[in-house]
């Protein structure tokens, strides 16, 4: 009687592993690019250095679009269409936590010159420390 029992199966079936884990893989694919936020701004192109940032303090960053629109993003939040007066109370208070107060700003090519020397000077108001411009290395075209 012992002999007709069927040892039970020790074996692990993979293949509904592998199936699920082909199908996370592609949703991960497909909504990875369209996890990409913020402000569609023109960089002005130069060749600089990179800044080095501290990797454990959220980058705060200032954009300013071609419309003339200030944004504050700070880490991966990105914020709706502030004044000017918002951005200089937003980045006081933010400061006001923290002990490093270096900014970024990303102004827009066409932007006038200006508008970011007053976003500048308004930053510097509120405590920056130091504020750097970001801007895209040139392409190379022939």
């Amino acid at each position: 009687m012992s002999a007709d029992r069927r040892k039970p199966m020790s074996e692990i079936n993979v293949v509904p592993y592998i199936d699920v884990m082909l199908v996370l893989l592609v949703i991960f694919m497909v909504t990875a690019p369209m996890l990409t936020q913020g402000v569609k701004v023109d960089l002005p192109e130069t060749t600089s250095e990179p800044i080095q940032a501290d990797k454990d303090v959220e980058s705060i960053i200032v954009s300013i679009d071609s419309n003339g629109a200030y944004f504050l993003e700070i880490g991966d939040e990105d914020s709706d269409p502030m004044s000017l007066g918002e951005i200089r109370a937003q980045v006081t208070r933010i400061l006001s936590e923290r002990s490093a107060g270096e900014i970024l700003v990303r102004g827009d090519e066409n932007v006038e010159y200006g508008m970011v020397v007053r976003l500048m000077a308004e930053l510097q108001g509120a405590g920056a420390a130091s504020i750097g411009l970001i801007t895209e290395s040139p392409s190379t075209e022939n």
